[in-house]
């Protein structure tokens, strides 16, 4: 992979937009299916976060020569215990799944995301037809024959016939493309951390369901964990700003004490919470990966797999298309937007569902929702159906 200065011009086949791990991904794929491919990935901070990845994507990371030992940098999730921590009239029983329930050692793995970004570019460095640079565009208008023209930070234009957008929620490119988006904001918010944790969750994944949003505990390895809170902003912003003790014994009180004291490793950051979807996710030469097409409150486990589907497809059509014959471009966006559509609605429906019935007030939704997990506990076929729906094996 090239790193190289701006020049004033010049033209490639494709160009990916934005520096995330799903645009790692779609330059890697591109490029490694021979496409001549111009990736704009401006630098920012360390990603902090993990991701929850399940064997499906990091199935997909092995095969794409992305990732080649999960274990080496991440920790593997065995099960998944759900505890319902409401007051309600009608309440869910505590549900356990266990992999090994789908003939799984793990249903996935918790990957921090700044070494699932290294293993990627370091996977690109070996494609010739790759060249990297650190800016970002900011305009994109129609180009000659069909092509895109890009205007990038520094003035200089890129020509390409393929536009891949992995520019995030707020997408330019989707604006440039005039592709339509949906997006619903909720009044929940999310507050993600780093913790250690007097007893350890030994490769389970908690979820404590409150009326509010889920208080869920993601194994990182020996006694540390990932917090992802959901609940009311107001909430989450005087936990957190109740000082070191205060923080703890909120913390201590939202795990009911399961696993002793919990203690903050890293700062609390607070984020909105919002849907996001587009009628299409490919047109005329663009397709949207990642958040560009698509965004979720952190439930279930959603995020970065479904982005990593997209790659996938995108991977999948372009080999398909077989060369770069006249409007290539534009079959490939046609024909990916074709095949991500279904995974777009189900997936989208499955969490807005999951999310909208644990916040429901209504005893219609709740009693429907306890029902639903009475049924994953007592129906092994059932709830391994459910196993393959959460993990993205149905996905495509």
């Amino acid at each position: 992979m090239k790193r190289q200065e701006a020049a004033m011009v010049r033209v490639h086949e494709a160009v990916v937009v934005g520096g995330g791990l799903t645009g790692l991904g779609a330059a890697h794929a591109l490029a490694r299916a021979g496409v001549d491919t111009l990736h704009l990935a401006p630098k920012g901070r360390p990603d902090a976060r993990t991701s929850a990845l399940m064997m499906p994507s990091v199935q997909y990371l092995a095969e794409a020569g992305l990732l080649a030992d999960p274990a080496a940098i991440g920790t593997a999730l065995e099960a998944i215990r759900i505890i319902d921590a409401t007051d309600r009239l009608v309440r869910a029983p505590e549900t356990l799944f266990e992999a090994r329930e789908a003939g799984l050692e793990a249903f996935g793995w918790n990957l921090p995301n700044a070494r699932l970004a290294e293993a990627f570019e370091a996977a690109g460095r070996a494609l010739p037809g790759l060249t990297t640079l650190d800016i970002g565009m900011s305009a994109m208008a129609a180009g000659e024959n069909g092509s895109h023209r890009l205007t990038l930070g520094d003035g200089s234009i890129v020509e390409a016939a393929l536009v891949v957008g992995a520019d995030g929620k707020g997408s330019p490119v989707r604006g440039a493309a005039g592709l339509r988006v949906r997006e619903r904001a909720f009044r929940q918010a999310a507050l993600v951390c780093d913790l250690t944790l007097e007893r350890p969750l030994e490769g389970v994944s908690v979820e404590f369901h409150y009326p509010d949003g889920p208080f869920t505990l993601v194994p990182a390895g020996e006694n540390r964990a990932n917090l992802v809170w959901i609940d009311l902003p107001e909430r989450l912003e005087a936990a957190r700003g109740a000082g070191e003790a205060g923080f703890a014994a909120a913390l201590m009180a939202k795990s009911k004490g399961l696993f002793g004291a919990l203690k903050p490793v890293t700062g609390a950051f607070v984020f909105p919470l919002s849907t996001l979807g587009v009628d299409l996710a490919g047109r005329d030469g663009v397709v949207l990966v990642g958040e560009s097409a698509h965004a979720f409150p952190p439930i279930g486990a959603q995020g970065l797999n479904l982005g990593l589907r997209d790659v996938a497809d995108l991977a999948r059509v372009i080999a398909l298309e077989g060369g770069r014959q006249e409007g290539w471009a534009e079959r490939v966006s046609a024909d990916y937007a074709r095949s991500r559509a279904p995974d777009l609605l189900r997936t989208g429906a499955m969490v807005d569902g999951l999310f909208r019935s644990l916040l429901s007030e209504m005893l219609p939704a709740q009693t429907a929702r306890a029902g639903g997990l009475w049924a994953l506990k007592l129906l092994p076929g059932l709830r391994r159906r459910a196993f393959g729906l959460g993990m993205g094996a149905t996905g495509r």
